[in-house]
């Protein structure tokens, strides 16, 4: 589906809101170095838009539910300590979404990170109350490839799906987004654009600077 007329806009966090990939990559290489591992080739393609414990099973071999859960807590941690040299926006993030605020567009986040994280990066960037929905990896079964999250902020901002457009920066969020029906825009921080548009996405943009009401 393109070109719908879209009455909502729904983003990622991670490479999306924020430019926070360095963070992610060197926090997944510390938890490789407390292993005493070395990170598997590839493997932040693997970790892209995944809730960090579904990442850990796909990472480390032979793990189980209980050591992934824990691995994920150490990257998380990691990931906190790391991120405390400093928050960025994706360039043209904050106008943007100012834009939205002023025309009245409902306006969510949908992210595979947890919602301390979440809340974190609002907070540094000045946006928690620029958003009417926030639903993160807390707030959901099954995490993306798989629609749920994308559902819950189409709900909670009481918007059919397919009058939502989506902000994407990874594969498997772009997959997601599609299945529940909705529109999607790809951000090229993780992605090339014909990896994002080979993946549903019906086009990709490198930030926000020129992104516009109604895209």
């Amino acid at each position: 589906m393109t070109g719908g007329q879209a009455r909502a806009v729904v983003f990622d966090m991670d490479g999306v809101l924020v430019d926070s990939g360095a963070h992610h990559r060197d926090a997944w290489r510390a938890t490789f170095r407390d292993l005493g591992l070395a990170p598997p080739a590839e493997f932040w393609r693997i970790t892209i838009g995944r809730p960090a414990d579904e990442a850990v099973a796909l990472l480390v071999d032979g793990v189980d539910r209980a050591e992934a859960r824990r691995l994920a807590e150490v990257k998380r941690h990691h990931y906190t300590r790391l991120a405390r040299r400093g928050t960025v926006p994706v360039a043209g993030l904050p106008a943007f979404v100012d834009a939205l605020a002023r025309n009245r567009v409902p306006r969510a986040v949908a992210t595979s990170a947890t919602r301390r994280d979440l809340e974190r990066v609002l907070d540094a960037l000045g946006l928690r109350p620029q958003f009417d929905v926030v639903v993160t990896a807390d707030d959901v079964r099954w995490g993306k490839p798989h629609p749920e999250v994308y559902l819950k902020a189409a709900a909670g901002l009481a918007v059919d799906p397919s009058a939502c457009v989506v902000f994407e920066d990874a594969v498997v969020g772009v997959q997601a987004a599609r299945a529940a029906g909705m529109r999607v825009i790809g951000v090229t921080s993780a992605h090339t654009s014909d990896e994002l548009v080979g993946a549903g996405a019906e086009r990709a943009v490198a930030d926000f600077e020129e992104v516009r009401w109604p895209v």
